[in-house]
């Protein structure tokens, strides 16, 4: 059978917009074929494979021209795949998508059009820029900056584009911007026009350069903008000052690695670009099922004779719950047993499985919850559900106040590889600012995952953020000093510390 493409937009940069449709075809493809120019962020909804077709030449990924991506989509939907060609901004302005839809219309291969956000609309409001406006610009127009070379003669007519009195957009037009404003110029455009250039318009690292007409070519020179970039001129620049927004943001540029493991940074990633950060993902540790359940079955047959259930993570109660589902098995075992949680985190965990906690200690670790747990489990039957390996402050404590703790192990907690970090991350990673560490074991293993290149930054260009005292006693013992410390012991509390750490600069 024949599959079908889907040409999709996947927005200018940031991974919230892409439309939900967009997601949708990324989660039923089995073949993804993505610009150079998309976040990478946005693969976190496929679990197909992907492949990169670059925009332009780089030492990541293959390098296909349109011709051979065209052959592509037709290959590969004759072999019965669901195909997903994932493109920047929007798939027909600028980007080419018409001519990959004319080669599957033509080969006779089922496809759909998923319109995206164009850069022009996206990158112009991120920047404060509407580029209509009643009192000041009835029209927009967009331009390509960019024609095809082989063309015999230029489409664009700047006499008539200076006569207009709304907004231009042109597109891809940074290295040709003094051609460009020159020409409107020669053509009676007011060289105090108002104008800027927003390079890497809604990705953390946006710059606009906002200029007059006649200035404008100096200053982005200056500001040493690269591409992709959008030029716009026109009065509506004018506004940028009063209602820009995104340029504001506290952590705006700021790449801060994401060292929790593969599956669990999805809120981590939201609230670092919700602050202007790039999260870059380095997994330094890897969570992983227990090879053997025996141990965990038995306990799960046992939980009636418990009086409490302990759990110091949220990994614990997710692989726990899992497997009493996998038993045929559910929360009413649990009836009769009182529960604790070194923390909200692994509170809201267990919320999701609809069981309220019933002691959290106000400090989310080990000591302060045996102090909170030690006046009531004198004579009490404790079951923690636990890691691999971790601190092993509570089997001490609970036998001091009385109580019989056994320990289950119901997840395994493992060194990453560095080995499988790929060489775009290990690009990535040398040009980090900040790198969260939320956890003792993540802060033993970092400088064993770290390249050299990392780690020679780090305390310089390079800073550490520790989730907690435990965890920067584990990175001083690695000889780390960390530059800030979380107040809340949460990934919330290192984006916090990190806030706080930057505005003191």
């Amino acid at each position: 059978m024949t599959g079908k493409v889907y040409l999709v937009g996947a927005g200018p940069g940031d991974p919230g917009l892409i439309s939900i449709k967009g997601i949708e075809c990324l989660k039923k493809a089995d073949l993804v074929l993505y610009d150079g120019l998309v976040n990478p962020l946005i693969l976190k909804h496929v679990s197909s494979h992907c492949e990169r077709t670059c925009r332009r030449k780089s030492d990541h990924g293959p390098f296909l021209d349109q011709e051979e991506i065209n052959q592509k989509l037709v290959h590969s939907a004759q072999e019965g795949k669901v195909v997903v060609r994932l493109k920047g901004g929007d798939p027909f302005i600028f980007g080419r998508g018409s001519e990959e839809a004319f080669a599957l219309a033509q080969a006779g291969i089922p496809f759909e059009i998923i319109p995206g956000i164009t850069a022009a609309v996206a990158a112009g409001e991120y920047a404060g820029i509407s580029l209509t406006h009643r009192n000041i610009a009835s029209t927009v127009t967009f331009i390509t900056g960019h024609e095809d070379p082989h063309k015999s003669h230029s489409q664009v007519n700047y006499k008539t584009l200076a006569e207009l009195s709304g907004t231009l957009v042109f597109y891809m037009g940074l290295h040709r911007l003094s051609f460009i404003v020159e020409s409107l110029i020669e053509n009676g455009k007011d060289p105090k026009t108002s104008a800027c250039v927003i390079s890497h318009g809604t990705w953390p690292d946006q710059k606009t350069v906002s200029a007059s007409l006649d200035q404008l070519v100096k200053k982005v020179k200056e500001a040493k903008l690269k591409p992709p970039s959008l030029i716009i001129i026109g009065e509506c620049v004018s506004l940028r000052d009063q209602i820009a927004w995104f340029e504001k943001r506290p952590l705006l540029g700021k790449r801060i690695g994401i060292t929790r493991p593969e599956g669990q940074t999805e809120e981590v990633i939201s609230n670092c670009i919700e602050l202007g950060a790039q999260p870059v993902l380095m997994p330094t540790i890897q969570i992983l099922p227990v090879e053997n359940w025996d141990e965990v079955d038995s306990a799960i047959a046992d939980l009636p004779k418990y009086d409490w259930l302990i759990f110091t993570s949220a990994n614990g109660v997710n692989h726990f719950f899992q497997r009493l589902w996998e038993l045929g098995k559910d929360a009413r075992l649990l009836a009769n047993v009182q529960i604790a949680c070194i923390g909200p985190a692994t509170a809201n965990s267990l919320e999701k499985h609809h069981l309220h906690c019933d002691l959290v200690p106000n400090e989310y670790r080990a000591e302060a919850l045996s102090e909170k747990l030690k006046p009531l489990v004198s004579g009490k039957k404790l079951l923690w559900l636990r890691a691999s390996r971790g601190r092993d402050v509570l089997p001490k404590e609970m036998t001091e106040a009385g109580a019989q703790l056994d320990q289950i192990v119901v997840y395994q907690n493992l060194d990453a590889e560095p080995s499988t970090y790929s060489e775009s991350l290990l690009n990535e990673m040398g040009n980090l600012d900040w790198i969260g560490v939320s956890s003792p074991s993540i802060a033993r293993n970092l400088v064993s995952v770290l390249p050299e290149a990392v780690r020679n930054k780090l305390g310089k260009s390079v800073h550490l953020a520790s989730i907690s005292p435990v965890t920067t006693a584990a990175l001083e013992e690695s000889g780390l000093k960390p530059t800030c410390e979380a107040v809340d012991y949460t990934w919330d509390g290192i984006l916090a510390a990190i806030v706080n750490a930057e505005n003191k600069n």
